[in-house]
């Protein structure tokens, strides 16, 4: 089935720390969670999204003329926005010189990206990198990122998943038979906490993540470390012991929190929840690390 729509946000290009060695990261629109502390606000929605920066306008009124809802007026020398009447076509993107309006992602096909990905082969071949499909939570495309997997391997690219795990087994295992390995998050163990910061449970999540396991599926679990949030002796002694009970996973990374992802969210006007959620101290890092290796894990900081 060809994917429909498909939309993405980013291209990162000698990515090191989304799987291993040198990487291209392509970062796909659209996901099911709603982290507080998600870094890349950008890519929750799945369509693509027009914004605006009234203070760059320089009153040419090229992007009125444009616009076919009559969405946009110039106002005291500033560009303004009727989202009730915005269709999102970008048309005022394309023609505004001062780049007041900006395009939060953009439809693209598998061809032109897979086009896109060749470019960086030279340095896949020397550092025995490949390419990691992220998000937002890339499972949202399945089509599309089965077509980029497909189209990845016929070139013999390694291919890596960075995924919530979020999303129907039967999804996730079709995605499997052509992924080379999975970056899975693991947020919190307790469900319901993981319902409250997440907006979902973690029971779909931890069921997929066992049965990649199970079918022997090259996995690398991920902790996003958030202080008062999972970095607590129980949460990360239920991570450990879940862990350990699947075999496939190779490593842990534990990825302290950072609040570098503040400035996204006022530049999309959105609330951020994580507001006051802080980065984990040093002590609090080295005794999740040292939780986790009590039970053989091989555990790291960073990806």
């Amino acid at each position: 089935m060809k994917a429909e729509n498909p939309t993405i946000f980013a291209i990162k290009r000698y990515a090191l720390h989304d799987g291993p060695n040198i990487r291209t990261t392509i970062f796909l629109k659209g996901c099911p969670l709603g982290c507080h502390w998600c870094h890349n606000p950008e890519g929750i929605e799945r369509e693509v999204r027009i914004i605006t920066h009234p203070k760059k306008c320089v009153g040419c009124g090229a992007c009125v003329e444009i616009c076919p809802e009559d969405a946009l007026r110039v106002t005291g020398g500033a560009i303004l926005r009727d989202m009730e009447l915005c269709s999102q076509c970008g048309n005022c993107v394309d023609v505004c010189p001062a780049l007041s309006h900006e395009a939060i992602g953009w439809k693209t096909e598998t061809q032109p990206l897979m086009e896109e990905i060749k470019k960086d082969l030279p340095f896949f071949d020397q550092s025995c990198g490949g390419v990691t499909f992220s998000g937002g939570e890339p499972l949202m495309q399945p089509e599309f990122l089965l077509e980029l997997l497909q189209e990845c391997g016929k070139l013999d690219i390694h291919r890596a998943v960075d995924t919530s795990g979020f999303a129907p087994t039967e999804t996730v295992m079709n995605i499997a038979v052509h992924t080379d390995l999975f970056l899975f998050d693991i947020k919190h163990m307790d469900s319901e906490k993981h319902l409250f910061f997440t907006g979902v449970t973690n029971e779909l999540i931890l069921h997929n993540l066992k049965t990649l396991s199970t079918a022997g599926h090259q996995i690398r679990a991920r902790v996003p470390l958030i202080s008062g949030v999972n970095d607590d002796e129980t949460n990360i002694r239920a991570t450990g012991l879940f862990l350990v009970q699947c075999p496939a996973v190779q490593g842990v990374d534990i990825l302290p929190y950072h609040p570098s992802g503040k400035a996204k969210y006022r530049k999309l006007a959105v609330n951020y929840k994580g507001l006051e959620m802080k980065s984990p101290e040093n002590n609090q890092i080295n005794r999740a690390l040292s939780i986790l290796r009590e039970y053989g894990l091989d555990v790291h900081v960073g990806g």
